[in-house]
């Protein structure tokens, strides 16, 4: 199916399946007249001398220099030359399809100015597989991902490198073999390729949409964990949480009585306490905070990847051009930071349950550590440490990453929004969150297989799922592939289907109220 850019209505789910699915995309027919539009004043003013930022003057500090007629033909190859700073290992390949995807958007609105054939050539290396190599660090992102985009600006040029059918070859070599002519770059071609937070932007897409796979998990291991500890079920009726209002807590409540559904515990024969602890009881306010924390960051990467990120801007209906500041990231950098806190959070609770399933002191009469064996064997012991040790990175990971502006350029750009640390520390704490919520669901399932009541069919089918990759601990073994299989079936989201196949029904999401 081919994804068709309107400039409006690209979704962050469209990004992904570009990105990480490999649909194709185009653009609009009455964009592309936008673009030609929108060129056209450019060039009228080129001709006519008028002195416009990043065309016909210098950039940053150097925004006061005006350039004469051969520097203008020159300037953008030395621009993309000199922004291409960054360094460290390639981002991988859907990172930057993801970024090419939302800058093509950008350049649909027809404010941009550059050539159609910059915008036809970024959506050729989409449809034919043609990635720019793109260091992962280096951008501020506040003038835009300036460092990462110029490199992909730099192919634009036939220079720099690019992975093409699995090869890492130079960027003619690659566009040579896919059949891209190289466009090169004339006045303001550069900078309407690089000036916007489109990295950023592009991979908090992707962050996102595993991130909401990742908060169903959280929600099946809640359930798991609260049957397993014989919790009270009271605290999940769907009229405590709509009584107060929080759409997140009603999402999470909603899911786990969707999991839980059928279980013994319902009916009210087996004994549980009054009142079970705020790790259980509370959890659907607390994962209905972190969700409502991820609807803001939804709604703020779905306002920036389609709206004109880009300075300046050309509004050729009024024959204006504009300069500001739309390059700046800070509008994703700061849900990014409260969503990093969001998930760290939700984890601390994934281990504040863990605890309880195997302290004995706090489990309903469940083995010490789920072990028959408890002295001769450690059981899950262990498992906590590991555990632990991932909460423990989540923290540090969590300090926010948009109050550290360091100023730059002469301190002409004195205020930078760090959003690029923002996304790339947020892979990591989703990296380690799949291990943390993992470790839990592999405790549940070992203390369930203590309990003598029938669970709910939620429970049942993530159960039987998580057999098929780790057996029952009945004695000690090392436990590490354990873990790492818990990690990897926890990333292939397996639960989340099997779940929802033997309820009937989806998990509810966190985007969408209502939905």
């Amino acid at each position: 199916m081919t994804i068709t850019l309107k400039a409006k209505d690209l979704s962050t789910e469209e990004v992904v399946r570009v990105a990480r699915h490999n649909e194709e995309l185009q653009v609009a027919s009455d964009c592309w007249q936008r673009i030609k539009r929108c060129r056209a004043m450019l060039e009228e003013k080129i001709h006519a001398k008028e002195i416009m930022y990043g065309v016909n003057t210098g950039i940053g500090e150097f925004s006061e220099i005006v350039l004469d007629d051969e520097q203008i033909k020159q300037f953008q190859k030395y621009l993309i030359y000199n922004h291409s700073a960054g360094i460290g290992e390639p981002f991988p390949v859907e990172f930057v399809r993801a970024a090419i995807t939302t800058r093509i958007n950008v350049h649909a609105h027809g404010h941009s100015g550059c050539r159609p054939d910059i915008t036809e050539t970024l959506i050729a290396f989409l449809n034919k597989g043609v990635t720019p190599v793109v260091c992962e660090k280096g951008s501020v992102a506040a003038c835009g991902d300036l460092a990462p985009m110029s490199q992909v600006a730099m192919l634009l040029m036939g220079e720099g490198e690019a992975f093409y059918k699995g090869e890492r070859l130079s960027a003619k070599e690659a566009m040579d073999k896919a059949g891209i002519p190289i466009p090169g770059l004339q006045a303001r071609d550069g900078l309407s390729t690089i000036n916007g937070s489109n990295f950023v932007a592009g991979i908090s897409c992707l962050l996102l949409h595993d991130i909401e796979n990742l908060m169903k998990h959280i929600d099946i291991a809640a359930a798991m964990s609260l049957e397993a500890l014989m919790a009270n079920m009271k605290p999940y009726d769907n009229r405590l949480h709509e009584l107060r209002g929080f759409s997140g807590a009603v999402t999470c409540a909603e899911n786990l009585r969707q999991v839980i559904a059928g279980s013994d515990l319902l009916d009210g024969k087996h004994k549980t306490r009054v009142q079970d602890a705020y790790s259980m009881r509370s959890t659907p306010q607390v994962v209905g905070a972190a969700r409502d924390a991820i609807r803001y960051l939804h709604s703020q990467v779905s306002i920036e990847i389609n709206g004109v990120g880009d300075n300046p801007i050309f509004l050729p209906e009024s024959d204006t051009v504009l300069t500001g500041a739309n390059f700046q990231g800070t509008p994703i950098a700061l849900p990014l930071d409260m969503v990093a806190v969001a998930v760290n959070m939700v984890c601390v609770m994934a281990e504040r349950r863990m605890n309880r399933l195997l302290n004995p002191a706090l489990s309903s009469g469940l083995p010490a550590f789920l072990t028959k064996g408890a002295g001769m064997f450690s059981g899950m012991m262990l498992s906590q440490y590991t555990s632990d040790m991932l909460i423990v990175e989540q923290r540090i990971l969590s300090h926010p990453a948009s109050n550290q502006s360091i100023p730059a350029a002469a301190d002409q750009e004195d205020f930078v929004s760090m959003g690029m640390n923002g996304v790339i520390k947020m892979r990591q704490i989703l990296d380690n969150a799949y291990a943390i919520v993992g470790l839990e669901l592999m405790a549940a399932a070992q203390a369930l297989d203590f309990r003598d009541f029938k669970p709910g069919v939620g429970t049942a089918a993530a159960h039987s799922t998580i057999r098929e990759v780790v057996d029952h601990l009945d004695v000690d073994r090392p436990l590490y592939p354990d873990h790492n299989n818990m990690k990897s079936l926890v990333q292939s989201n397996k639960i989340i289907e099997a779940v929802e196949k033997a309820t009937g029904k989806s998990l509810r999401g966190s985007f969408t109220i209502g939905a």
